[in-house]
């Protein structure tokens, strides 16, 4: 007999959803996130945070910053939970190579949009971005509002 595979509702933990609204997208990559056994466990429970999280370099490494995992009241006390720790990145030296030499360039940085499951492990997904000025804001914004208009007019033309 096979077995039956739990269903999972979502394979997201946390979103950014302010970072399209402040950068143009240019590239994604996927990185592993250092962890502390009791961040595990708060992020299986959904309880981190991605907003104004950014990306820096020290000495050749990615490092997280601004991002939270808000420890569980369960927690041991043997530990220390700092839930805002600068969180180690992991990457291959490719990547990282590319990354640091965009971040160079003016008006280029590095933020991470979503942290998800992939098997066991969590993820972390950066983008290599460049800051939005408030008119290209105003543009995105008319842009979909323009679209979803449209989509509501196709749908009550056909009805």
């Amino acid at each position: 007999m096979a077995k039956k595979k739990k269903a999972q509702s979502s394979r997201t933990i946390a979103l950014n959803k302010r970072a399209r609204h402040d950068y143009f997208i240019e590239e994604r990559f996927e990185a592993g996130l250092e962890l502390q056994g009791w961040e595990v466990k708060s992020c299986r429970e959904g309880k981190a945070q991605l907003t104004d999280s950014y990306v820096i370099f020290k000495r050749g490494e990615a490092f997280l910053l601004g991002s939270r995992i808000q420890p569980l009241p369960s927690a041991s006390t043997h530990f220390v939970t700092e839930p805002d720790r600068t969180r180690r990145l992991l990457l291959k030296k490719r990547e990282l190579a590319k990354l640091i030499a965009s971040v160079e360039q003016k008006g280029h940085t590095v933020v991470a949009t979503a942290i998800y499951w992939k098997k066991h492990l969590i993820k972390c997904e950066i983008a290599l971005a460049k800051g939005k000025a408030k008119h290209d804001k105003r543009e995105t914004e008319k842009r979909r509002d323009w679209n979803r208009e449209k989509q509501r007019l196709m749908r009550n033309e056909y009805r």
